[in-house]
C-alpha cells in the first residue's frame, strides 16, 4: 500500500495543475487551427471560439482568486489577456473573414510560458 504525506501530495500539485492547464490550452490551440483554416466549417469555429472562452472563464475564475498565489501584477497581466481572448474569440464569431491568427499567437504565448 502507497502511504503518501499531506506535504508530498502539495509538492505535486502545482506540476499537476499546471500541466492540466498546458493540455487545456493545447487542446484550445489545436481547435482555433483547425477551426482558422480557410474551409472550415461553422461548427469548427464555434467549437474553437467556444472552448476558449470557457477556458479563460475558469482562468479568469481562478486569477481573481485571493488564494491564488501569483503576483498580482501578473494576475491582472493574465486577466486583461484572458478578457481580450474573450472578446477576440466574440469577434471570430460575430465576422466570418475574422481569423484565429492572433488568438492562435497569443495563447500559444501563454501556454509556453507554463513551463
Amino acid at each position: 500500500m502507497y502511504q503518501f504525506s499531506y506535504a508530498e501530495i502539495l509538492e505535486d500539485a502545482p506540476e499537476i495543475g499546471r500541466e492540466r492547464e498546458r493540455a487545456a490550452f493545447d487542446r484550445a490551440l489545436d481547435l482555433m487551427r483547425i477551426a482558422d483554416h480557410p474551409a472550415a466549417a461553422v461548427a469548427d469555429r464555434t467549437a474553437a471560439a467556444e472552448f476558449i472562452q470557457k477556458l479563460w472563464a475558469v482562468l479568469i475564475d481562478d486569477l481573481t482568486s485571493p488564494e491564488n498565489a501569483l503576483p498580482e501584477a501578473l494576475r491582472a497581466d493574465l486577466v486583461s489577456l484572458g478578457l481580450w481572448s474573450m472578446r477576440e474569440s466574440n469577434a471570430v464569431l460575430s465576422t466570418p473573414t475574422h481569423g484565429f491568427s492572433a488568438l492562435i499567437e497569443v495563447n500559444a504565448s501563454i501556454r509556453n510560458g507554463l513551463r
